[in-house]
């Protein structure tokens, strides 16, 4: 009975010193939120946010830093950027300092910046600037013992960036932020960087299209002329330097367009005489230089003056032209007709026993129809008279150098059976309408018989004949050169020039 009691007896010991505990937290609880808001009473008791600090006084400082958390998008075709970021703003207002510990600090409602003085801060490059209010208005107030107030908010910022294109894309932009005062002077507000921190960026943003490379920040004095008055404005300037990524326009345009200049070359180991496989790879390739550049400039302003892309794309289609206008050259000087083949003298055995032959049945032929036919022979006669005329011609060499159209090697005779001798052609052949007979003009065939030689029986197996076509053409053998070598020339004194232009090229050093 004893142990029981004394057990009861601590318990309800405990649960009244626990109690009493309670208690006194909830009092001193009460005290403290009693204390904070006479002190805030206390201190905006008779305060008129409509003043600055030390009013009639020296000029109110205010101190300012970034927290870049993430860019983009960033326009050349409008010529702006965007940024998210924290905008923190600090000032010391005398006004608001309590007595205390300095390490106490009050954070605040945002209740109390109506009731408080605050900076009127403007972007001066600003476009479309806005405070994120999801799922709450994004700010918050701080109130330190010594009158100092710490105001922060999130921003999005659109502002402008006056581009220079000359080096696109091998370009550095140099994007600036400015802001200050919309209505105080320098005699009333200066701001000024935060010593600790004045822009900082966030470890994990990333660009698809740049690299944040430099923030270099300042102070600045914009002076403004009103009325014949001048008033200065206290400023404060960061510069964005972003440097622009290439390869998605290598990818896209350089390699494309490399490829193109290349592919036209092939036009130079085609034979000059295929000019319709030629023009038709010259006209090919030059609207397909077309279209590409054309593509490659819809992503930017009209700028007046040329970037380096489009040097580089003119100067490709440069090359592909200069292809079309080489092969206008070659073609010109060429020496022997389109299409046409050229038969060596290596049959001159086989065409001297083909004039034998023609001799001997051109002489029968002819004495068997003198009786009949007195015209047959003037037209005979005319027709030796002709052949010996060509033979003198050739030094009295019985062989003949033909040449003859590709679609005519073979020449069909006069309706019936068809002759399976081919015989020489000395001029072109004409084509009869009527019964679609090729005739060569140097001979004459009586009407109503077809040419024959007497003994068909002594035909001879002729060697095949192989054609002798075109040579190639010096200028296309020069141009196989010359072109690969001028414009890797010129690649190498472009793609130099602008990366040493834009520091790109000492980068790459001190990176390695």
């Amino acid at each position: 009975m004893l142990q029981r009691f004394l057990i009861l007896f601590f318990i309800t010991e405990m649960n009244w010193a626990l109690s009493l505990t309670t208690k006194a937290s909830k009092i001193r609880q009460r005290n403290n939120h009693q204390n904070i808001s006479t002190l805030l009473d206390n201190l905006l008791r008779g305060y008129d946010n409509s003043v600055r600090p030390d009013f009639g006084g020296p000029p109110a400082i205010i101190e300012v830093d970034i927290m870049v958390r993430s860019m983009g998008p960033i326009s050349e075709v409008d010529m702006t950027y965007s940024m998210d970021c924290y905008f923190r703003q600090s000032w010391v207002d005398k006004r608001l300092a309590f007595a205390g510990n300095s390490k106490d600090t009050l954070a605040l409602s945002i209740s109390m910046l109506a009731r408080i003085w605050k900076p009127d801060t403007y972007f001066y490059n600003g476009k479309q600037s806005y405070l994120h209010t999801i799922t709450t208005p994004n700010k918050f107030v701080r109130l330190y013992q010594d009158g100092r107030v710490l105001y922060s908010s999130r921003l999005t910022i659109k502002a402008g960036c006056p581009m220079n294109l000359e080096d696109f894309p091998m370009d550095i932009q140099r994007c600036p932020l400015k802001f200050g005062s919309f209505g105080y002077t320098s005699q009333d507000v200066i701001y000024q960087w935060n010593r600790a921190r004045q822009v900082a960026i966030a470890e994990d943003m990333k660009l698809s299209q740049f690299d944040l490379i430099a923030t270099p920040a300042a102070n600045h004095t914009d002076t403004v002329v009103n009325s014949d008055i001048k008033s200065e404005y206290s400023m404060l300037l960061v510069s964005f330097h972003l440097q622009r990524h290439m390869g998605n326009f290598l990818i896209q345009v350089y390699g494309p367009c490399i490829l193109l200049v290349v592919l036209s070359w092939v036009s130079f180991w085609l034979n000059r005489e295929a000019t319709a496989d030629r023009v038709s790879l010259g006209i090919t390739t030059v609207l397909t230089m077309t279209f590409l550049g054309l593509e490659a400039r819809t992503d930017l302003p009209k700028v007046p003056y040329p970037t380096a892309l489009d040097f580089f794309v003119f100067l490709s289609f440069t090359f592909i032209f200069a292809t079309i206008i080489q092969f206008a050259v070659v073609h010109y000087f060429t020496k022997y007709g389109s299409g046409e083949c050229y038969f060596s003298n290596e049959l001159s055995s086989e065409s001297s026993s083909d004039e034998d032959d023609w001799k001997s049945s051109d002489t029968k032929r002819t004495s068997t129809e003198t009786p009949f036919n007195e015209p047959g022979l003037k037209k005979s006669n005319s027709t030796n008279s002709k052949r010996t005329n060509y033979q003198g011609v050739n030094g009295g060499q019985p062989h003949l150098l033909e040449v003859i159209p590709l679609s005519m090697c073979s020449i069909p005779i006069t309706s019936g059976r068809r002759s399976s001798h081919n015989f020489p052609c000395i001029g072109c052949a004409e084509a009869d309408e009527d019964d679609k007979t090729y005739i060569p003009s140097g001979i004459n065939v009586i009407s109503g018989q077809r040419l024959s030689f007497q003994g068909q029986k002594h035909r001879r197996k002729k060697k095949k004949r192989t054609p002798r076509f075109n040579s190639v053409s010096k200028i296309d053998r020069a141009s196989r050169i010359f072109f690969p070598l001028l414009f890797l020339t010129i690649n190498l004194f472009y793609w130099y020039s602008y990366l040493s232009r834009t520091k790109r090229i000492q980068q790459l050093n001190v990176a390695y």
